[in-house]
């Protein structure tokens, strides 16, 4: 599904060279549930970065459904994106003047659906991770775990291949980082999403298939 091939990166500034990834050989099967974990400052959302094509490597191959990235200006690259990978992230990054439905269908405005299909679509996502009831309130009204869920379901709307996370309960208490993981692991059994997952959790990473360390931009044993 995702294989990563001698893939290093570099971010240069004027005076300093900072080499955050080097030599990474990954390769994510289909339907896997993956958890990386390693100290902070150690290369793990670059990679994850990466793996979703919102960062170029600055050398390495990349495969994804066995598919060569090759051009990251390519619009095709864009609606790969769009369409096989999902994103969740630590800070939620929802919109907070609009409702929670709203931000639900952001993904489908890159795509050629009506509206009225991205209404349907963002309901039922809304019902996977339990808040219907929450269709037409505004992000601050939520607690932290529910805006999660709303980041979910905006993650799976448009039925992805890949679900990427980066420490999707980094920001939530025990209990509602527990509700979370339940949800994630509820899509990765039911519709067999190959999830990659971010985290600094011992016990989350535990309740993944297979767990990837870094450390130093390189990937250990």
């Amino acid at each position: 599904m995702l294989q990563l091939q001698n893939v290093s990166k570099t971010f240069q500034s004027d005076k300093l060279e900072t080499i955050a990834l080097m030599d990474i050989d990954l390769h994510i099967e289909k339907g896997e549930f993956v958890s990386i974990m390693g100290p902070s400052g150690c290369g793990k959302s670059t990679l994850l970065s990466i793996l979703g094509l919102l960062d170029q490597p600055s050398q390495g191959q990349i495969r994804i459904d066995n598919q060569i990235i090759e051009s990251y200006k390519d619009k095709h690259i864009a609606a790969m994106r769009n369409e096989k990978i999902g994103f969740i992230f630590q800070s939620f990054h929802l919109i907070s003047d609009l409702k929670v439905i709203d931000n639900v269908e952001l993904p489908l405005l890159y795509r050629s659906i009506s509206a009225k299909k991205r209404r349907e679509l963002a309901l039922a996502a809304l019902e996977k991770v339990g808040l219907s009831a929450r269709t037409h309130h505004y992000p601050n009204q939520l607690s932290g775990g529910q805006q999660q869920r709303v980041a979910i379901a905006r993650a799976i709307i448009g039925q992805p291949d890949v679900l990427l996370a980066d420490e999707p309960t980094g920001n939530l208490d025990s209990h509602m980082g527990n509700e979370i993981m339940e949800l994630l692991e509820s899509l990765h059994k039911e519709q067999q999403t190959t999830i990659v997952m971010v985290t600094h959790d011992e016990e989350m990473a535990k309740r993944t298939g297979r767990t990837i360390r870094v450390f130093d931009g390189q990937l250990v044993q």
